[in-house]
């Protein structure tokens, strides 16, 4: 089964993961690079933007370290190094649930996102990211379904580099379903047209992933559009600025 599913030259295979995490990765950076250049952002921000970055860039890094180790034969160094990357995933997860409290209460998040759908949004695709990640590790021995499941587990966090990238608040109200869903789904996408031409099939590893983020993305949306939902955001936000804003996705 694993040796039908991978019948391209190794090298050749190795280097279309590699292509397309260099592709992931630019996103995120380009996104935060671009708001960054163009003053959206600045390195005077409170501490925990800091740390969730530190966090979020080492995993980046860790990540590309993965695809290059493979890419150059260094498996050993690959294994190693992957478990590091396994005691990396609660920290994302943490950081990612901690700066999405602060965003909301501080300034109420991004305007051009609906506030509840931003505040159950971003969680969703953290759980997606943790346990893609997770069952892509526990497939270790598998490469087929380790490396597919661990491109979708990232292809899950590229929604903050494509809101940024993107012209979102013209997106509006469709502005997070294409930044958290359908911009980042374009990664496992790319990964099921190449093994339907080069096989003949998709392999199921990429409807796994790709069902994940559908399906986390569909219950972030059903909580957050709910008088439960609502209820939360309002008691998450009550005596903090963010209340201030209006919930609704709105031009900046």
């Amino acid at each position: 089964m694993a040796t039908l599913a991978e019948p391209m030259p190794r090298v050749q295979r190795d280097r279309f993961f590699l292509i397309l995490s260099l592709a992931m990765i630019a996103v995120i950076v380009g996104g935060f690079s671009l708001n960054l250049a163009l003053g959206r952002s600045s390195f005077g921000l409170p501490l925990i933007y800091h740390v969730h970055a530190f966090v979020f860039m080492g995993w980046i890094l860790i990540y590309l370290a993965q695809n290059l180790l493979i890419a150059t034969g260094n498996a050993a160094i690959h294994r190693r190094l992957g478990w590091i990357a396994l005691a990396w995933v609660p920290a994302m997860v943490a950081m990612g649930l901690a700066i999405t409290l602060y965003a909301v209460r501080d300034h109420g998040g991004p305007p051009f996102f609906a506030l509840p759908e931003f505040l159950f949004g971003n969680p969703a695709g953290l759980f997606c990211f943790a346990g893609l990640a997770l069952a892509g590790f526990s497939m270790r021995g598998r490469s087929d379904w380790h490396r597919r499941l661990m491109l979708c587990s990232m292809a899950a966090i590229t929604g903050p580099g494509f809101g940024r990238i993107l012209p979102v608040p013209f997106m509006i109200p469709w502005s997070w379903l294409v930044a958290a869903l359908l911009a980042p789904a374009i990664f496992p996408l790319i990964g099921m047209a190449v093994d339907r031409r080069r096989t003949g099939r998709v392999h199921p590893a990429w409807l796994w992933g790709l069902g994940a983020m559908i399906a986390t993305f569909a219950l972030g949306e059903a909580i957050a559009f709910t008088p439960f939902g609502e209820s939360v955001a309002r008691a998450v936000v009550a005596g903090s600025p963010g209340a201030d804003r209006a919930f609704a996705a709105h031009f900046p």
